[in-house]
């Protein structure tokens, strides 16, 4: 997992409430366990018609919002199921961080665990960071994970919440298995300060 500190990027506006995880990736893409390819299927319905081809109305098909870092979604995002392949699918689209005003929790974790960055924002900040996307696609923000914020265009910083052990793991580029073996140091040094320690089974 690559280290997240600081980064600037587009926006790309998906201002629609309660977005779930089947939208973001539907069912029928959770055969998979590989991350590979899953960024072609972010929003798969929304995003193809039947035959598939590509809807050229939907914001992740428009020219102007190719190469989006950031994407702004509605109130809820990440409701419904629990598949980890939400976040994989919008890493693989390219996003590095989702704007919203409330995630949901589940989604919330996975995105954290996966090194997708949650930056929820209060509702006045939400509207202006959609108005501009929208009204100027080529506007930037700049996210600052160690600090907790995100700059607007205008200058104005606003500080987002994050847990102090997602917040190092994340910094650190480093899963909860990646935390744990970084500790073998600190182990090997307790089972020294320790001998007399027995390990039993139970007969």
């Amino acid at each position: 997992m690559e280290p997240i500190t600081t980064f600037t990027g587009r926006l790309a506006p998906l201002p629609i409430n309660d977005i779930d995880t089947d939208q973001i990736i539907p069912a029928r893409y959770l055969k998979v366990t590989d991350k590979n390819g899953l960024g072609a299927a972010c929003f798969s319905d929304w995003r193809y018609n039947a035959d598939g081809s590509p809807k050229a109305d939907f914001v992740l098909n428009r020219s102007e919002y190719q190469g989006a870092a950031v994407l702004v979604g509605g109130h809820n995002f990440g409701c419904g199921s629990s598949r980890e392949h939400a976040p994989w699918a919008l890493l693989g689209a390219g996003f590095k961080a989702v704007i919203s005003t409330y995630f949901a929790d589940i989604f919330r974790g996975n995105a954290l665990k996966n090194g997708l960055l949650p930056v929820q924002v209060d509702a006045e900040t939400h509207r202006q960071l959609i108005s501009l996307a929208e009204e100027d696609p080529s506007a930037q923000v700049t996210v600052n994970l160690e600090a907790q914020t995100v700059t607007l265009p205008d200058g104005r910083s606003v500080e987002f919440p994050i847990d102090p052990f997602s917040r190092y793991c994340l910094l650190n580029g480093v899963d909860q298995l990646g935390f744990l073996l970084g500790l073998d140091e600190q182990v090997a040094e307790f089972e020294r300060l320790h001998p007399g320690r027995v390990q039993t089974t139970a007969s």
